[in-house]
């Protein structure tokens, strides 16, 4: 049987390592996966938070995710701060990932190309693919949305009490059948993303066991669920004339 392969070098300048313990110890294969495994808790505490604001675009008025809005840009710089932090955490958990995926390819013998492969998922199978697609909409959400490069139109739309119209540009937005294409398959691949994060993410930090097994997973797979519905239901009710134009701008034409 060949010898696993060992991430931390220990036959050539061991001293250089043995000096920096946490860097050695974070760029080891466990360590990767400890960091993959934060960055991922991080990214789903962001995200449930992130699809609670965006659920507002429901309410009644149709102003409430405005409101919700200004709240946001009255926390100033910090709010970019947290943005860009964000942002960090999604690179480093994409190349992170990125980079595990690598070296089990190379690590992987060549004999071993004919036995039984182990078991796995659609999730499991393509989670850099999906990583990365997600992370490409990220960007182009921010520009969309956040900095409006795409459509500065965006920047004169004010509802009656001045706030800046987050609904209109959402129904705006999810009107153009390719954005809301793109914002589905990347809010699906997130779904598909999570449902196997959240499970090897518990069993990366120690605290998957036999007799949880079943609830870590299934929760897994709520978790997912509920996060692909409750996103996909944005550029879908505009797609379905559920949410439409706000009587704001109808009557204003």
């Amino acid at each position: 049987m060949p010898t696993s392969v060992v991430s931390v070098p220990t036959t050539s300048n061991p001293g250089r390592y043995a000096k920096h313990p946490v860097i050695s110890f974070l760029l080891s294969s466990i360590g990767r996966k400890w960091i993959v495994a934060l960055t991922g808790l991080a990214l789903v505490g962001f995200v449930v938070g992130h699809l609670a604001g965006n659920l507002q675009f429901f309410f009644p008025n149709n102003d409430q995710i405005n409101i919700y809005a200004v709240k946001l840009h009255q926390l100033g710089p910090l709010l970019w701060v947290v943005r860009l932090g964000l942002l960090a955490v999604f690179v480093a958990h994409i190349a992170t990932t990125i980079s595990l995926v690598i070296e089990n390819k190379k690590a992987r013998p060549s004999k071993y190309a004919t036995s039984r492969p182990q078991k796995s998922t659609i999730a499991s199978r393509t989670m850099a693919l999906s990583g990365l697609t997600v992370l490409s909409f990220v960007i182009y959400h921010i520009l969309h949305f956040t900095v409006q490069s795409f459509h500065p139109e965006y920047k004169v739309l004010f509802d009656p009490e001045g706030r800046p119209d987050v609904y209109t540009r959402m129904v705006l937005g999810f009107s153009h059948p390719l954005i809301a294409g793109f914002y589905i398959l990347s809010v699906s691949l997130l779904a598909l993303h999570l449902k196997h994060g959240v499970s090897s993410t518990i069993q990366t930090l120690g605290i998957k066991s036999k007799q949880i097994a079943g609830l870590v997973e299934n929760g897994g797979r709520i978790l997912a669920i509920a996060v692909g519905i409750g996103f996909i239901s944005l550029p879908a009710s505009v797609l379905l004339k559920i949410q439409k134009m706000p009587a704001w701008h109808t009557t204003s034409k």
